[in-house]
């Protein structure tokens, strides 16, 4: 008897709790869904602003039937962040729903100041989403580049976000990087962070009007600008578009990029890369650690600027050594800017040093960003040249 009596309770339990699952249930018209935020300073407190989407703009065909914008910024200061965030049902009629957040736009100021606080909440709250793309807004605030519209995309958002993915995969200057990858790099002792920055172009103050969005030449613009390397959670400085791109090819980030070398008679061969495969490799010698980068990339012949003959095997062996001797350029002029101008491990020497010796690491890895700024160094590419296209020598040549 007993026994049947526990097993009507535990029925009755199994049927009593799928019930509970519409518990914290949120109807979407309640909701001002956010797909990008921006964290400032402002002052000793934190201005949080939000991109939130106006879902009937968007889904018209032609941009709104009032002409309104495809999405509203919404601003709040607090003493935290968590505040500031709560705070904007004052100026919105809908509580602010993050989980389908893109991007997270860091100010420059705060940036410098350091951001490991400001992140804390992102990485806290289960509503936000960890594989956000953070980026750094160089030279402005987090507001202002939020503030502005696009074409071709209607939300800001995606717009940055799409990108810097199409640009990581074509170009190679930026990395898309997440929260939760940010937050390893600072918590790793052998590499320091590094993020993509953003940047507005344009002075017109127009840039979120609607204005900006219907012509052929948007007034102001947002583009993708540098890496923004830290120290730990503090921006202490950005690398150039070359800079960015030897990053890109140690860390293996390279999908698909595109340079030239100069011809021996003038002019120029743009050369595309479509394989890259780079190594770090750490040793010790003399009780002092030595680091070394070897890169292989394959790469196609995408356009001729100059008399060569491509069927003679030896000007394609030339042109592998002029592309070797480029790359090879922008890696160490890479590592100086490492070790002497930020004298910051941001490459991951460290994490390498710490994969292959693990006992000396132990003792360098307190003090390694000192111990990284007087190790020696060796570069070493080898280029290959697979393809030169559906035509062998310029047609141009031919006519002349």
């Amino acid at each position: 008897m007993m026994i049947r009596k526990l097993v009507s309770l535990l029925l009755a339990i199994s049927l009593v709790l799928p019930l509970a699952g519409c518990w914290d249930r949120r109807e979407l018209n309640e909701l001002a869904i956010s797909v990008a935020m921006g964290i400032d300073k402002s002052g000793s407190q934190y201005q949080v602003t939000v991109q939130v989407v106006q879902p009937g703009e968007v889904a018209m065909q032609k941009g709104g039937s009032e002409g309104m914008t495809p999405v509203t910024l919404y601003k709040a200061e607090g003493t935290t962040i968590f505040e500031a965030i709560r705070k904007m049902t004052t100026v919105s009629s809908r509580k602010i729903y993050a989980a389908h957040l893109r991007i997270i736009v860091i100010g420059e100021e705060l940036a410098r100041e350091g951001i490991g606080d400001a992140l804390d909440i992102l990485s806290r709250d289960y509503e936000l989403r960890s594989d956000s793309f953070l980026l750094i807004a160089k030279g402005t605030t987090a507001a202002h580049t939020l503030g502005i519209l696009t074409p071709l995309e209607k939300i800001p958002a995606n717009k940055i976000y799409e990108s810097i993915q199409t640009s990581e995969k074509v170009w190679a200057p930026v990395i898309s990087v997440t929260l939760d990858k940010f937050i390893n790099d600072i918590e790793s002792k052998g590499k320091n962070p590094v993020i993509s920055g953003i940047k507005v172009s344009g002075s017109n103050e127009k840039g979120g009007s609607l204005g900006n969005m219907k012509t052929t030449q948007p007034a102001v613009s947002i583009q993708n600008n540098g890496l923004a390397v830290f120290r730990k959670d503090r921006l202490i400085g950005w690398l150039n578009q070359e800079d960015s791109k030897g990053y890109n090819y140690i860390l293996n980030n390279i999908v698909s990029t595109v340079g030239h070398v100069d011809c021996p008679h003038g002019g120029q061969v743009a050369l595309e890369v479509i394989h890259s495969e780079a190594q770090i490799k750490s040793s010790f010698q003399n009780g002092r650690p030595r680091l070394a980068v070897e890169l292989r990339t394959e790469q196609n012949v995408g356009e001729v600027k100059c008399q060569i003959d491509l069927t003679d095997m030896q000007v394609i062996r030339e042109l592998e050594q002029q592309a070797e001797q480029v790359l090879q350029g922008i890696l160490e002029h890479l590592l100086e800017v490492s070790q002497k101008k930020y004298k910051s491990d941001f490459i991951g020497f460290g994490n390498a040093l710490h994969r292959s010796n693990p006992g000396e690491w132990r003792s360098l890895k307190t003090d390694w960003d000192e111990i990284f700024e007087d190790a020696e160094t060796d570069v070493t590419v080898k280029v290959k040249i697979k393809r030169t296209g559906t035509v062998t020598n310029s047609f141009m040549e031919e006519r002349e």
